[in-house]
């Protein structure tokens, strides 16, 4: 078991630098939907072309198990490009606070789609996690003085996260994992294309700069976490997932102090920090049960 907790953790590190990277290619003037989109695109490719040099022969898969893991990778993708735009508006040490509301959503999901009832103190715990999310915001007068579009747009990708995680904790379980990862990547790279077809017509930015920082997306959002999340996700379970998904957040926070110059007052590190125990407590509560 240690070693799929091992992999889901450190997938989830990896994840945690993307918002200042993509913070950091705007400054270059590049925008959310080139960046996510050549990241997926990328992404997709590498595993491909992993899968395609593998010896080892694998049964068909079933046009059902391609649907839903394309499905599966759309979730993902679409959560990305919502991530990556809501930094446009709001700091990026907001936005990964905004994105880990996808806990309790999680467990909730878990819970009414999958039957895997977390427990009596769930209220508790998701009222910790919204009172630890105001004061890691700066508290309601910082929040007021948010971008609200913003906020939203953070809040929809905690939302879209969260159906990704519960989802790949249950599609596609008896598929190789690179071939699993290389599908739901694909997934992702076309829902952001459907999305932002408008945008990506026009042409991307094909300069030495732009592949720096979707090279550096690609590997730490769309090659290392996905094939980490679907072999450890499905040995471990959504709820389990959902906890060491947590170690996204303060390493988010950390890279936009260094990275970003954001600054992180007191107020809202005792936030951060009841926000990762409510976290902890509620996953760890649903697990026992």
């Amino acid at each position: 078991m240690s070693k799929y907790i091992l992999m889901v953790f450190a997938g989830a590190c990896s994840y945690g630098i993307l918002s200042s990277l993509a913070k950091l290619s705007y400054a270059e003037g590049f925008n959310a939907a080139q960046v996510s989109f050549v990241q997926a695109l990328l992404g997709a490719g590498v595993l491909w072309v992993i899968v395609f040099f593998q010896k080892k022969k694998t049964a068909l898969i079933s046009a059902k198990n391609w649907l839903l893991l394309l499905l599966t990778g759309a979730a993902i993708g679409l959560t990305t490009f919502l991530y990556y735009l809501s930094v446009k508006y709001i700091p990026a040490s907001i936005a990964i606070i905004m994105l880990m509301q996808f806990t309790w959503i999680t467990v909730l999901l878990d819970w009414y789609l999958l039957k895997n009832r977390p427990g009596k103190r769930l209220l508790i715990s998701i009222a910790c996690i919204l009172i630890g999310t105001m004061l890691a915001t700066g508290g309601i007068t910082a929040a007021t003085a948010l971008s609200l579009k913003g906020i939203c747009i953070a809040f929809a990708s905690a939302l879209l996260y969260a159906l990704y995680i519960v989802a790949n904790s249950k599609v596609g379980k008896d598929i190789p994992d690179i071939k699993r990862s290389a599908i739901t990547v694909t997934g992702a790279a076309v829902s952001i294309l459907l999305i932002n077809c408008h945008q990506l017509t026009s042409g991307l930015p094909l300069t030495s700069d732009f592949f720096k920082w979707t090279g550096l997306l690609a590997l730490f959002g769309t090659i290392i976490p996905p094939v980490l999340f679907a072999k450890g996700i499905p040995k471990i379970g959504a709820s389990v997932s959902s906890v060491l998904m947590v170690a996204e957040m303060p390493v988010a926070i950390i890279c936009a102090s260094l990275l970003l110059k954001e600054q992180i007052h007191c107020m809202q590190w005792i936030g951060i920090t009841i926000m990762l125990c409510a976290i902890v407590y509620l996953n760890m509560h649903s697990r026992d049960k």
